[in-house]
């Protein structure tokens, strides 16, 4: 099976030998929107006035993107783009990882650093999952090719949460910005997905920003 939209972000962040993540908590909010973005390609949510609602209750066969649904359609009232994010957060990350290990995308690996403190590393199993994944943001993003819809949601996540380096570590990096700006904010896909994709890109933005902007001050 091809691997979710928040899969694909942990691959993105994963070192291929050591299987550390780089980027953490940038990506564990990446991923957690993607738990919105992608069952909004499928009619399956909605976001209006910032508030996420559920259209379609049915299953997408992937256990991460079909808890994350469940929970967001047992709410009484509707929630916040950024709310949900937050929210949602810790259980995506730790499904879109339990999804690479059933894929045998990675493997998990128990390790103890300075033989103390337990750690765990998901290192590459199969890469040709992350290639395929690079070489279609490479030609959206560097090639100026025609998006399809889950690349150019992927493209929209990596830049809300300004994960532009993971994407491209070689590339100028200002290009790069710019390039997947345009993608994100092209009209490639029906108006009630670009709202979500557009919803969740801007709560990823003022999330990361605010994070990066508290820990500076407590560590100056």
């Amino acid at each position: 099976m091809e691997p979710t939209l928040g899969e694909q972000l942990l691959l993105l962040s994963l070192d291929d030998e050591s299987g550390a993540e780089q980027e953490s908590a940038k990506v564990a909010l990446a991923v957690s929107a993607a738990t919105l973005v992608e069952p909004a390609l499928t009619g399956r949510i909605d976001v209006t006035g910032d508030k996420v609602t559920v259209l379609d209750r049915a299953p997408l066969g992937e256990p991460a993107l079909d808890a994350a649904l469940a929970e967001i359609a047992g709410r009484d009232k509707p929630g916040g783009t950024g709310d949900w994010i937050n929210r949602l957060k810790g259980d995506a990350v730790a499904g879109a990882r339990r999804g690479l290990l059933d894929k045998r995308l990675v493997r998990e690996e128990r390790k103890k650093v300075l033989g103390l403190f337990p750690v765990r590393r998901y290192p590459e199993a199969d890469g040709s999952a992350e290639a395929a994944v690079r070489r279609r943001l490479e030609g959206v993003v560097l090639g100026g090719g025609a998006p399809d819809g889950r690349t150019a949601s992927l493209v929209a996540l990596l830049h809300g949460a300004g994960l532009h380096r993971l994407a491209f570590p070689d590339a100028d990096r200002a290009a790069v910005k710019k390039a997947m700006a345009a993608v994100a904010h092209g009209r490639w896909s029906a108006e009630a997905v670009r709202r979500v994709i557009e919803a969740a890109e801007n709560a990823l933005t003022v999330i990361v920003t605010t994070t990066v902007v508290t820990t500076t001050t407590m560590n100056g």
